[in-house]
């Protein structure tokens, strides 16, 4: 997976000063802000609910999350936690006879029925280079007649170019940041010291005044950590976790041109990968490794609001059904595959997909899970991917064309890419992918406001994994209480009023001025209130002409 809290860290650290001011001029929450009335590009939520929803009643929609896992003892999470009515928790049974025991919150995919879980894994580009290279190694066929050779041979060049060229830049950033992630020990034990704190913040670091040359020395170090990251709110444990994070998986894009990568995944899961029917593996173990990525993306959806705790949520009557399948490193298809198919039948009717990877090995077993969920009247929204690249050339796996043909496109899919504000580097963010064909929407995406694993922590993160859940937590919310709407009305409800961006904006990445419908399909930035008032008209609609609604192949759980 591509880690979204951990875009462009290069670019970060080099324009860290310059990002606190943004920092400082922009609130929490400000995502869920209105342009007109508080000045920032959020997508108006505040008003739809006062104005629009406030005499209309609700029913709970549960929107899985697969991602890296949850904090399930969060304060802010806990009260919106979907629960498998058919599970008696602990007993070790499946009650619901569903293939899967004790599965109370959802299911880990990464996860061995002895209780061991994958955290770090590989990446899908290196696993199939090493598949390909002992098949073919240096006597590539020229034009083999056979077409599954042929067709072995395109993706062996594709990943053959792409892990020697990811190892080249890696190696740049690996050397770039070697001697930062080498003495952030050093700095952090001085800091804490200094302060007489295990654990700070950005702001403590701020007011630190050093005693000796080592003290200011450590403090500078730490504080452009914190203004690069722009992350004043997060703690000193959580920020630097992260950047060893970054710099192990850099580190790993460069050892996988020098040695195979080891399959971690076989060891811990064992399950037969090879057949897409062996489905029953895994453990109930949500909380497994570090779930710090999926704990904010679920906040975004679903954040209890208005009780005086961190952030609100985008949707107010939601269930997060959580599936675990996105480790450190990239994740593996039939896990992807899997995760969809439970979601569809314990009763999803919005799924979140914040990951995505360059190389789709067995993507005929999505595009099925896809098909499933489209069949069943399942929305899937979906990151576009944080390499500022267009889309409409460069591939982003998982996507909704089927056999990657773009002829074929599911009818339940959102694409996203990441807003930002003026105030905090322009209405596109700069890691942002795009595409005028392979991205649907633009929402909010930068210094995001949401809950963090440690049972009452929040912080900013950026990303279009955070600008996934804000479209997916629209589309919650707008079938929670438009229950009569399709996926498909809702995705229209969702792209058909987008607020369109008048002045031109940058092309992610470089600093090209183009007008935003060059960069997405709707050309625009999702608003909750004229989505809402979309709905509403589709509703109406709907009450004279019916539109019949997928049948689960499970009765809908929690509603």
């Amino acid at each position: 997976m591509k880690k979204t809290g951990l875009i462009l860290l290069l670019s970060l650290c080099l324009g860290g000063l310059n990002a606190q001011t943004a920092v400082k001029s922009t609130p929490k929450g400000w995502h869920l802000l209105d342009r007109s009335k508080d000045g920032f590009y959020g997508i108006d939520i505040e008003k739809a609910y006062n104005e629009l929803l406030k005499d209309r009643k609700s029913i709970p929609v549960v929107v899985a999350v697969i991602d890296s896992g949850i904090d399930t003892v969060h304060e802010d999470l806990k009260p919106v936690l979907w629960k498998n009515p058919g599970e008696i928790p602990g007993n070790g049974i499946d009650d619901d006879n569903n293939g899967y025991v004790d599965d109370v919150y959802g299911w880990n995919f990464l996860g061995g029925k002895d209780g061991q879980n994958v955290n770090k894994d590989s990446y899908e580009a290196a696993r199939v280079y090493y598949k390909l290279k002992k098949k073919f190694g240096n006597n590539i066929p020229e034009n083999p007649s056979d077409p599954d050779t042929q067709r072995e041979v395109e993706v062996y060049k594709k990943v053959k170019d792409l892990v020697e060229g990811d190892a080249k830049e890696a190696a740049m950033n690996v050397m770039f940041l070697k001697n930062l992630v080498e003495g952030m020990p050093w700095a952090d034990s001085v800091v804490q010291a200094a302060i007489n704190k295990e654990e700070y913040t950005g702001d403590d670091v701020l007011k630190m005044k050093p005693g000796s040359a080592d003290e200011s020395k450590a403090k500078s170090t730490i504080q452009v950590l914190f203004m690069s990251f722009k992350a004043d709110e997060m703690t000193n444990k959580k920020l630097l976790g992260m950047i060893k994070e970054f710099y192990d998986g850099e580190q790993a894009k460069v050892d996988a041109v020098a040695r195979e990568p080891e399959d971690y995944r076989a060891k811990v899961v064992q399950d037969n990968y090879e057949d897409i029917n062996d489905r029953f593996y895994g453990n109930n173990d949500i909380m497994a490794g570090t779930p710090m990525h999926g704990t904010h993306v679920s906040g975004i959806i679903g954040a209890v609001r208005n009780n005086s705790l961190g952030g609100d949520g985008v949707a107010d009557n939601v269930q997060i059904m959580t599936l675990r399948a996105v480790p450190d490193g990239d994740e593996h298809d039939k896990d992807i595959a899997n995760a969809i198919r439970y979601a569809v039948d314990n009763g999803a009717r919005v799924v979140n997909m914040s990951f995505g990877k360059s190389v789709s090995p067995q993507k005929h077993w999505v595009d099925d899970a896809v098909r499933y969920a489209e069949s069943k009247g399942v929305l899937l929204v979906h990151a576009a991917g944080n390499d500022a690249k267009d889309l409409d050339v460069n591939d982003n796996f998982p996507n909704p064309y089927y056999n990657n043909d773009t002829s074929t496109k599911a009818g339940n899919w959102i694409t996203v890419g990441a807003s930002g504000d003026p105030a905090n580097g322009g209405v596109t963010a700069s890691f942002s992918n795009y595409g005028k064909h392979g991205v649907d929407v633009f929402a909010p995406g930068v210094q995001i406001y949401s809950t963090m694993p440690g049972g009452d922590s929040y912080g900013n993160l950026n990303g279009t994994s955070m600008a996934s859940p804000v479209v997916a937590g629209l589309a919650a919310l707008l079938m929670s209480y438009f229950p009569d709407l399709t996926a498909a009305q809702v995705k229209e409800s969702i792209e058909k009023s987008v607020t369109k961006i008048d002045e031109q904006v940058n092309r992610p990445g470089t600093q090209e001025k183009v007008p935003l419908s060059e960069l997405s399909k709707y050309g625009g930035v999702i608003n909750a209130y004229a989505a809402v008032s979309y709905a509403i008209k589709l509703s109406e609609q709907n009450k004279k002409t019916p539109q019949p609604l997928p049948k689960s192949s499970l009765k809908q759980k929690n509603g």
